[in-house]
């Protein structure tokens, strides 16, 4: 007999209970439209998602270990367990999509998960400069430790506890509004961290001191550069999926957020291997005193540099 809900036309009745954590459906009682997603997430999908961050953790665990980068290992795979764990929330949605306790896990966990990735690149970049040329930058590089990572944890702290209230208050509304004030922060954020790393790299470049580096440090510029595009692409989507609630339209279209959600994210956390701080590890070990980096260039040290980086350099020799 309750089956047969899923011929009833319009909103549900005032007595049933779709959304909250006295929801009384599950889909033989309620029909699917009555859902806040309106249907079940794609198990190829999101199993699909599943693997491909647990495998990217994987890496960059071994990349963290072998490279000695554990601070920027532990942001990768916290933002990896974080994404594992809201895909496997939207599995369990599949069978159950009126779970609120599910539904809040993984929309929590996924909406998080790049707070961990930029807190990341925000730390790469900022030793990048100090190791290649701070006195090409407009302010202290530690300052970037000093307004970006806070603002990454207030990002972090306001998504959490939006989505704690929604789960723990009478009206998630207001913890949506948290929630969204948090990925506004966030994207306006990584704009500022974008415009300032593009500023101190055409600066880089119009010194001349790129033609010091073979192709892995470009790789690795490209590797954040791109990353940073992705995680802000997806920010702005999110902005806009959650702009009118859980009862918002593009919340309902699962295909924008399997591209601009789960593709993105992967894509722009396996840019991060190739945006992986080795280069950074590979200067810092140098045998020579790399305050050079802070001067123009001799030959010496430039060739050194281009050994160092992926360049053949015959038979000089870097300083011992």
């Amino acid at each position: 007999m309750a089956s047969n809900n899923t011929d009833w036309q319009g909103p549900p009745p005032p007595y049933i209970i779709t959304f909250g954590r006295d929801s009384t459906c599950t889909l033989d009682l309620c029909p699917l439209e009555w859902s806040v997603y309106r249907y079940r997430p794609n198990l190829a999908a999101n199993v699909i998602f599943v693997v491909a961050f647990a495998i990217i953790g994987i890496v960059h665990c071994f990349l963290g270990f072998h490279w000695k980068s554990p601070g920027f290992m532990t942001g990768m795979l916290l933002g990896c367990i974080s994404s594992v764990i809201g895909y496997v929330g939207r599995i369990v949605l599949r069978t159950d999509p009126f779970a609120f306790e599910v539904f809040m896990i993984q929309i929590i966990c996924l909406t998080i998960a790049p707070v961990f990735f930029t807190a990341s690149i925000y730390v790469t970049l900022s030793k990048t400069i100090v190791l290649l040329a701070p006195e090409l930058s407009r302010f202290r590089p530690q300052l970037l430790y000093w307004i970006f990572i806070p603002a990454d944890i207030m990002c972090l702290a306001l998504q959490a506890a939006g989505g704690a209230m929604s789960v723990l208050a009478d009206n998630s509304q207001a913890g949506v509004d948290i929630s969204l004030a948090g990925l506004i922060l966030q994207v306006v954020v990584i704009i500022a961290f974008v415009a300032a790393f593009a500023d101190y790299m055409l600066r880089y470049w119009r010194s001349g001191k790129m033609r010091a580096f073979g192709w892995r440090l470009g790789v690795f510029f490209i590797g954040l550069s791109a990353s940073s595009i992705f995680i802000l692409t997806r920010c702005i989507y999110r902005v806009f999926e959650l702009k009118d609630g859980y009862d918002g339209d593009l919340i309902t279209h699962e295909i924008p957020f399997i591209v601009l959600e789960g593709i993105i994210i992967v894509l722009a956390s396996i840019a991060l291997m190739w945006g992986h701080p080795e280069p950074l590890h590979r200067l810092a070990t140098l045998p020579w005193n790399t305050d050079f980096l802070v001067f123009n260039s001799s030959d010496c040290a430039h060739n050194g540099i281009r050994s160092a980086f992926g360049h053949q350099n015959g038979s000089r020799q870097a300083p011992m």
